[in-house]
C-alpha cells in the first residue's frame, strides 16, 4: 500500500486521518459483536467437517455500479489513506445491505510486499469492453507459446521482500488508525491457477487443440510452468512470506484448527505445511477426467503434497472428476461445486469427508432477482447436501453486473437466508 514515502503533517493528512479514524471507529464496533465470534467459531467447524447451518458469504462484487447515496465515494486525497478508505466503505457498505455472514477482523491486515521477476511469459492482448467502469471485459489472447522455441522462454523468478516497507505501512496505518484498530502485518495465500495464466499466455482454442495433437509440447509447457510456480513459492516460503491467519482464500473461510502444523513457532516463518493450497483448471471443463489429471491435478500435486491442507476448484463441473482428485490429491478438505456441476454426484461422492463449496449462480441476480428462483437454488443445495453429510459452504461470487441494481445483492442474501432458517432456525 505505502512506497515509503514521507507524508507530511498537512491540512489534506489531518482530514485524511479523521476520515479514516472515524470510519475505523465504526468498523471496529462491528468487529467487537460477539456474532464474529460466533461466525469465526462456524467457519471453523464447517472447514473441520462438522455439519451444521452452513456460512454465507458474497465476494466480488460490481462496486462501481453499488454506489448507494454516495456511501461508497472516497474523500480522502493521499493514496494510501484512501486504499485503507475504500476498504473500509466497502465492507461497511456490505455490512449494511448484504452482508450475509460476514467476519470483521478485530484488527486491519497489512499485506506483506514483495516483487517477483516473474516466469519470462507476457501476456499480449486485444480488450473489448461493454462497461468503462467494470474490471470484467472481453479478451482476444495472443499466442505466445506456439512453439518449442516460445517455451524455452520460461525463466525462474526471483522473489525479493520489502521488510522495512512492510514497517513503513504498519506504521502509516496506525496513525492513520488513530487508536481504533491495530495494523497488523500478514503474508500471502497460495492461489496457484496455472490454467487461468496459459490461457492468458495463448487463449483457449489453441490450448485445447494441442491437448489432442501435440500433448507433449502442453506437458513441456506445464512442466516449465510448475518448476517456476515452485521455485517462486520455495523463496516466499524462506522469506516468511506465506500466511495461515488470514480470513478467505480466495473468497472461502480459510479459518481451521489445523493449521499451523505441529512445532510452529508463533511469529516465525509461515511454513508450506502451515498452510492451505488453492488451485483449479476452470478451463478444463470439457476435458475428460484422464485428460485433467494428465495435464493439471499431477503437477498441481507436487504442490498440494507439502501443504496442510487443498481446496480444488472453481468454475468448472467437477462432477466427472472427483475420483481423479480425491486419489490424487490426500490433503483435499474442500471442493468447488460451480452451478453447472451436478450437485448430488459431488455429494454423493463426497459425502462428509470434504467441503462442499457451493457457488450460486451469480446470473440470479445480474438483470433481476427473483426470490423465488433464489430461494429453490438454495433449497435444492440444502437438500443435497442434509442428505449425504456434507459440510457445505454457500458463496456467490464472480458477479460481474447487478444492472446498477443494489438491491439485487441485497435480495439474493436475505431470501438465502430465509431458506436457511428454514432449516436451521
Amino acid at each position: 500500500m505505502g512506497d515509503g514515502v514521507l507524508i507530511e503533517n498537512t491540512a489534506a493528512w489531518k482530514r485524511d486521518k479523521e476520515i479514516v479514524g472515524g470510519l475505523a471507529k465504526r468498523y471496529a464496533e462491528i468487529a467487537s459483536l460477539p456474532l464474529m465470534q460466533k461466525t469465526r467459531r462456524r467457519m471453523t467447524e464447517n472447514n473441520g467437517l462438522i455439519m451444521g447451518r452452513p456460512p454465507v458469504l458474497l465476494h466480488e462484487l460490481p462496486w462501481h455500479e453499488l454506489n448507494i447515496d454516495g456511501k461508497l465515494t472516497l474523500t480522502c486525497e493521499n493514496a494510501f489513506a484512501r486504499g485503507m478508505e475504500q476498504r473500509f466503505r466497502r465492507a461497511l457498505y456490505q455490512w449494511e445491505y448484504c452482508p450475509g455472514d460476514m467476519y470483521f477482523e478485530p484488527v486491519f491486515t497489512i499485506q506483506k510486499t514483495f516483487e517477483s521477476t516473474g516466469n519470462g511469459i507476457e501476456v499480449v492482448e486485444n480488450a473489448r469492453y461493454t462497461d468503462e467502469g467494470n474490471n470484467i471485459y472481453s479478451h482476444e489472447y495472443i499466442d505466445q507459446l506456439a512453439n518449442k522455441s516460445d517455451v524455452e522462454k520460461f525463466r525462474l523468478p526471483t522473489v525479493t521482500a520489502y521488510p522495512e516497507r512492510d514497517r513503513e505501512n504498519v506504521s502509516l496505518a496506525d496513525e492513520l488508525l488513530g487508536g481504533a484498530l491495530c495494523a497488523e502485518l500478514r503474508g500471502v495465500d497460495i492461489y496457484h491457477a496455472p490454467w487461468d495464466n496459459i490461457a492468458r499466455y495463448r487463449g483457449v482454442t489453441p490450448i485445447l487443440v494441442d491437448l489432442c495433437d501435440r500433448p507433449g509440447h502442453i506437458h513441456a509447457i506445464m512442466k516449465a510452468y510448475t518448476d517456476g510456480a515452485i521455485h517462486e513459492l520455495e523463496q516466499m516460503e524462506k522469506l516468511g512470506l506465506l500466511e495461515y491467519r488470514n480470513t478467505y482464500l480466495h473468497c472461502t473461510p480459510e479459518f481451521t484448527d489445523d493449521v499451523p502444523a505441529a512445532g510452529y513457532r508463533e511469529g516465525g516463518a509461515v511454513r508450506f505445511k502451515d498452510v492451505w493450497f488453492r488451485t483449479m483448471a476452470q478451463m478444463f471443463s470439457e476435458v475428460s477426467p484422464q485428460m485433467h489429471e494428465e495435464f493439471d491435478i499431477l503437477y498441481g500435486k507436487q504442490i498440494a503434497d507439502r501443504c496442510a491442507l487443498t481446496y480444488y476448484g472453481c468454475c468448472e463441473p467437477l462432477h466427472d472428476k472427483i475420483d481423479v482428485i480425491t486419489k490424487n490429491i490426500k490433503n483435499l478438505r474442500k471442493i468447488g461445486v460451480t452451478p453447472w456441476a451436478d450437485e448430488e454426484r459431488i455429494a454423493e461422492k463426497i459425502g462428509g469427508g470434504v467441503v462442499f463449496a457451493k457457488k450460486p449462480n451469480p446470473a440470479y441476480v445480474a438483470i433481476t432477482a427473483d426470490p423465488e428462483v433464489i430461494f429453490s437454488e438454495t433449497v435444492k443445495t440444502i437438500e443435497i447436501c442434509e442428505k449425504y453429510g456434507c459440510p457445505y459452504e454457500l458463496v456467490l461470487k464472480d458477479i460481474s453486473t447487478v444492472s446498477y441494481k443494489p438491491e439485487n445483492l441485497t435480495i439474493w442474501a436475505g431470501t438465502v437466508k430465509k431458506a436457511l432458517d428454514g432449516f436451521y432456525g
